[in-house]
């Protein structure tokens, strides 16, 4: 399936209240949908599945779990009415930037990221009962919050590369990430003097040599990662320093740990042996020990955290545990 030359479509919450209690009117979503939807007597959509993007992903990054995606694969567009939107805090949708409010925007957490999907999915979509959930890295954190806040609305509930909280290495990196912002003189607290394009740079070069595997780093010359880390920093500081700001504060802060015994979804917990961002003997196997009758598949990538692209490895599993949401 072509994924990216599917077109996104917009629309606009007339509120949406935060957890602190800040309501903002007239927000916009950008989302994306693939497959056919199938109606109960009510009006309300029946056979969706939404995927949660991962941190710098938006609508469109669907196209990670392309490979088990389409008709007769394990996420069957045949049967499945997909939904991805661009979430709270992601360019597209409402964030600092797009709302124009910049560091006077609502300091926002996971579960508002959740509610935040929610809310649109039912105002726009009139889904209120997914079949399941799919989220990835940082949408992991999205589709467990939801799976333990909201435990009887949905089926089933998949965690790829992701984790049921932020500490250890990813706390240090998120916090480090955010010092090297606020240490910036034209920060201000938030109300930036400038674009602070240099700090958000040295941001991104901090988290460059996680995304893939070690082994992936040490097969390239010095010379040449010091231009591909060049080269990702520069990319990365196209965004706005406040979007990435905001959502590392949400990410880091996140832990649902007390609250797993919530979910009775049918639970698959997806790892990478070679992920640096979320090894897993520090977040799979431990979630999958807390998630009462979870499944558990790992396995093995050289590309590390983004082999979560790579789904082709494990398609005889996905389509064992999709068998169950006919």
């Amino acid at each position: 399936m072509d994924i990216e030359s599917l077109k996104p479509s917009y629309f606009v919450l007339d509120e949406f209240e935060f957890a602190c209690g800040t309501v903002l009117k007239n927000q916009p979503v950008e989302y994306l949908t693939i497959g056919t939807p199938e109606f109960d007597d009510e009006g309300h959509i029946i056979n969706a599945i939404i995927y949660f993007h991962g941190t710098t992903g938006n609508y469109s990054s669907i196209k990670r779990i392309g490979t088990a995606l389409g008709e007769d694969l394990p996420f069957d567009t045949s049967k499945y009415f997909f939904v991805c939107l661009s979430t709270l805090g992601t360019p597209g949708s409402s964030c600092p930037s797009v709302s124009g409010l910049g560091g006077d925007y609502p300091k926002y957490t996971i579960l508002d990221m959740v509610n935040f999907n929610r809310t649109f999915l039912e105002k726009c979509l009139n889904i209120t009962h997914p079949v399941g959930l799919i989220g990835n890295s940082m949408g992991g954190f999205e589709a467990v919050t939801w799976a333990c806040v909201y435990p009887d609305t949905i089926d089933f509930l998949i965690s790829l590369v992701s984790s049921y909280k932020v500490g250890g290495q990813n706390y240090v990196l998120g916090k480090v990430m955010n010092d090297i912002i606020e240490s910036d003189p034209d920060f201000n607290g938030g109300n930036l003097n400038g674009e602070l394009k240099r700090s958000l740079m040295l941001s991104s070069k901090a988290m460059y040599s996680f995304g893939l595997s070690r082994q992936f780093y040490m097969d390239i010359p010095n010379n040449d990662l010091d231009d591909y880390m060049t080269e990702f920093a520069i990319e990365d500081s196209e965004e706005d320093v406040l979007d990435a700001y905001y959502r590392n504060k949400a990410s880091i802060n996140y832990d649902v740990t007390s609250l797993l015994c919530n979910i009775t979804a049918s639970t698959l917990i997806i790892g990478i042996y070679e992920d640096q961002y979320f090894p897993p003997e520090l977040d799979a196997i431990p979630m999958h020990a807390l998630i009462k009758n979870s499944k558990l598949i790992c396995y093995n990538s050289y590309m590390g955290h983004v082999g979560s692209s790579e789904l082709e490895k494990i398609l005889p599993e996905l389509k064992y545990f999709m068998e169950n949401f006919k």
